[in-house]
């Protein structure tokens, strides 16, 4: 399961030169990151075929005070925001959690290094374990990833 969802200011879908960012790039770091997450004992946390990064793009936002604080510091009223949730199941350690949260604020931090010198854009980063009710999976991606077993 571990699912990254993004939510993110429409702003942010703009050409980089005019403050947007490329969001695809993004989503790739985020899953290459959450692929070399281990557990206390070496064993990758995240399979390979269940990881999945998809970002959505508000197309109505409002943020803070909608540019007064930032027209007034001299960085502009162009407010941008990113909401990064990974949700992942049970079971695994406080540490862990830790660890996958970690290294998803370090790819955001990276991958909005200049943004964040230059104008008012807000990250956040949320790890979730769930109790599901209801957990199907239905995948022909895992058997890609899974070594073949002799019978």
């Amino acid at each position: 399961m571990p699912h990254l969802v993004i939510l993110y200011s429409g702003n942010l879908d703009r050409p980089e030169a005019e403050g947007g960012t490329d969001m695809r790039a993004l989503c790739r770091a985020l899953a290459d990151a959450m692929l070399t997450i281990h557990d206390e004992g070496g064993r990758q946390v995240f399979p390979t075929g269940g990881t999945r990064v998809l970002a959505f793009p508000a197309a109505h936002w409002a943020i803070a005070d909608g540019g007064d604080a930032g027209e007034a510091a001299g960085m502009g009223r162009d407010y941008a925001f990113i909401y990064l949730n990974l949700r992942m199941g049970r079971g695994r350690s406080a540490a862990v959690q830790k660890r996958s949260g970690g290294a998803l604020e370090a790819v955001a931090r990276q991958h909005f290094a200049e943004q964040l010198s230059r104008r008012p854009i807000g990250i956040t980063v949320q790890v979730d374990e769930g109790p599901e009710v209801f957990d199907a999976k239905i995948s022909s991606l895992h058997p890609l990833f899974t070594p073949l077993r002799s019978t």
